[in-house]
């Protein structure tokens, strides 16, 4: 996701190998011929961002990238896998979530950005993060440089680059990602049972909330608005703000910008003038502020959501690739029900 949320001893050789990107189709080992070992269900291969690993055994210290990744791993119950997290302090609430114990059961690493020195101190076998989102090719912290280490990697698919270019990033819409993931470390960690059930979960719910979704045929549009003056950061068609917005009813009005998280003008924002403004509330400038300035802003104060006060804050670890999807779908879709009435 952003650059914002910029982990060893030698593990096996089959830990070695990383996972150089995300998204993908799940094959197990047995089907290419290969001989079982041990339980049966290992050794496994899995395809992440088109590149395959084998998989002798699971991971036993993992070391996270951010808070959405941390919630995956603890959805998954495999805290037992891990060695710690890394992620700043957003503030955002981690009583209220099913998996709250997974805060208290992992160590908390460090809340400033995800480096060679902290896994390696760690004592990492597997560095689970993403691309401008913990991995990054500026400091060298990447897949294939932790392989050098004994390290192996897995690329959050949310965060996975598309084509040649290492500046936009996802290859699919943005739940179908965090299914892609769930599925994919439920394979490599042997809970798959767990993964199916938390998907099956997570899709009664997005289908729950979108048959509460007035049948009118209008669907707001929405501005997701994370932070910038002089130019805005927001979300594209593969982040996770696209599929919450569509799926609550309405309309992301940069729906076709082919990225996961990026600058656009303000210009294109008044020219798309949004029925709402979704802002993304993490750290500071908190969401107060944030509206605040966008209510004052003058090149601002024709579009629809400013005239008429229509702002809704959902928190960071609600936007990004996490299992708090589904439940914030459900809540923009309450919002956007109330927009159409009002």
């Amino acid at each position: 996701m952003h650059a914002r949320a910029a982990t060893a001893v030698a593990a096996v050789a089959a830990l070695a190998l990383a996972l150089t990107g995300c998204g993908a189709e799940v094959k197990s080992a047995g089907s290419e011929g290969k001989a079982a070992k041990g339980s049966g269900h290992y050794p496994v291969t899995v395809e992440n961002c088109g590149q395959k690993v084998t998989y002798d055994k699971a991971p036993q210290r993992v070391v996270t990238n951010d808070v959405g990744i941390a919630e995956i791993m603890f959805a998954l119950g495999l805290e037992e896998h891990m060695a710690g997290y890394v992620m700043p302090d957003y503030k955002a609430s981690r009583e209220d979530v099913p998996w709250k114990d997974g805060y208290d059961k992992v160590k908390w690493l460090s809340k400033k950005q995800i480096n060679k020195e902290l896994v390696l101190d760690a004592k990492a076998d597997m560095v689970f993060a993403g691309w401008n989102y913990g991995f990054g090719e500026g400091d060298g912290f990447t897949p294939a440089g932790l392989k050098k280490l004994g390290i192996g990697s897995y690329v959050l698919t949310e965060s996975c680059r598309n084509g040649s270019s290492a500046k936009s990033r996802g290859v699919m819409p943005p739940l179908e990602a965090l299914y892609t993931d769930m599925a994919t470390l439920g394979k490599i960690f042997d809970v798959e049972d767990r993964a199916a059930g938390l998907v099956t979960d997570f899709k009664k719910r997005v289908a729950d909330a979108q048959a509460k979704i007035p049948k009118d045929g209008h669907r707001p549009s929405v501005f997701l608005y994370d932070s910038g003056q002089d130019k805005p950061f927001t979300s594209g068609a593969y982040a996770g703000p696209q599929d919450i917005i569509t799926k609550a009813g309405g309309t992301n009005v940069m729906g076709d910008l082919k990225d996961t998280w990026a600058t656009v003008s303000w210009e294109s924002v008044v020219d798309r003038d949004p029925e709402v403004i979704l802002i993304n509330n993490y750290g500071s400038p908190n969401a107060e502020e944030k509206k605040k300035f966008l209510m004052s802003y003058a090149p601002l104060a024709n579009v629809k959501a400013v005239k008429n006060h229509r702002v809704f804050v959902l928190d960071y670890v609600d936007l990004v690739e996490s299992p708090r999807n589904p439940s914030a779908i459900a809540a923009l879709a309450d919002y956007l029900k109330e927009v159409r009435a009002g």
